[in-house]
């Protein structure tokens, strides 16, 4: 990934409060994860300029490495919003996966005209541990359509994420990361060194 992109898209996060950064009083995920960032890309959806930037991105991204594809998933429930955005940009048909099957009329995992055999391409707004994602790698697989890569808003860069992701052998990007975020955040005076390192260190350690 482009460092300029890179830096720009951790700059409109941080813009439009998608992420917000709590060094000395951390955030509990709902996987139990104490952690002093917290993303919420859907916000993303509300500003017009910046949901189209992100998207035309992807596209791009996608439309030069993998000519192959021929259906957009996104990843239920937050990147419903940007994987069809994605999809119309590139003019291919849409899906979107569920973490397990509905329980209740035709309890399906996947919404959308599943097509065995077809090349499937996913979107996810944010990975941390990435178990999301494998989920849909899963399901995706299992009704007979071939994965080729996956591209993700953002990614926290945790070791778990990269462990499960290549235990799947994923292709994947992410357009802004971490590491590029915290150093983003300290140039706007976001954060302070202080705040900084402490945000380092959580990395390191996770």
């Amino acid at each position: 990934m482009e460092d300029k992109l890179n830096f720009r898209i951790a700059k409109l996060l941080l813009e439009v409060n998608a992420i917000k950064l709590q060094a000395n009083n951390p955030f509990i995920w709902s996987s139990g994860i104490k952690s002093p960032i917290y993303c919420d890309n859907r916000i993303l959806l509300s500003f017009p300029a910046y949901r189209n930037l992100v998207a035309k991105e992807i596209a791009n991204l996608i439309s030069q490495k993998y000519v192959s594809v021929d259906i957009i998933a996104g990843v239920a429930t937050g990147a419903i919003g940007i994987g069809l955005l994605v999809a119309e940009k590139l003019k291919l048909p849409f899906i979107y996966v569920r973490p397990e099957s509905k329980g209740h009329g035709r309890k399906n995992q996947i919404e959308g005209n599943v097509v065995k055999n077809k090349n499937v391409f996913i979107i996810e707004d944010l990975i941390s541990t990435a178990n999301s994602s494998i989920k849909a790698i899963h399901a995706i697989k299992k009704a007979g359509m071939n994965v080729l890569g996956m591209s993700s808003i953002f990614t926290y860069e945790l070791k778990i994420a990269t462990n499960n992701l290549k235990s799947e052998s994923i292709d994947f990007f992410s357009l802004s990361n971490y590491s590029t975020l915290i150093k983003v955040a300290r140039e706007l005076n976001y954060i302070n060194d202080d705040e900084i390192e402490i945000l380092k260190e959580w990395n390191r350690s996770n």
